[in-house]
């Protein structure tokens, strides 16, 4: 199943071992999920997990050892579509990956981003909504 996971999610997964956030990264990881991404979010993860607020809880190792596993194992999309759609226009390339990669969900923290529910074929979820259906068709 393709899905996109929101840069909130990923750095989420780092911080909190035990979130939800932290369940959806391990089932990419146990390759349940595949993951798409794109050269836009791999700088917005550098970038962000450089904030003093976000290295206060998450040392630059494992940040970056989660951006070089993303890297090797995800699927990387070139060329999205503009798209200028989401709440946030911050957010648009999220849109675009979902689109153009054709996954099945966008997984999010962000409640604007959470209010569209769904783009095109992708619906826009939290961690809990995704994992939840997972857990009952173990």
């Amino acid at each position: 199943m393709r899905v996109v996971l929101d840069t909130n999610i990923l750095i989420s997964s780092l911080i909190t071992s035990v979130s939800t956030s932290a369940q959806v990264l391990a089932l990419w990881r146990s390759r349940r999920l595949d993951l798409l991404t794109c050269a836009q979010q791999l700088e917005e993860f550098a970038r962000a997990t450089r904030y003093p607020q976000v290295r206060a809880r998450l040392s630059p190792a494992v940040a970056g050892a989660l951006l070089n596993r993303v890297r090797d194992r995800a699927m990387v999309l070139e060329n999205l579509p503009k798209l200028d759609i989401a709440p946030d226009p911050d957010d648009s390339y999220l849109l675009a990956l979902a689109a153009a990669g054709e996954a099945k969900f966008l997984v999010t923290g962000d409640k604007p981003l959470l209010g569209l529910k769904r783009h095109k074929s992708t619906r826009i979820v939290t961690p809990a909504a995704l994992i939840e259906p997972l857990k009952k068709g173990k």
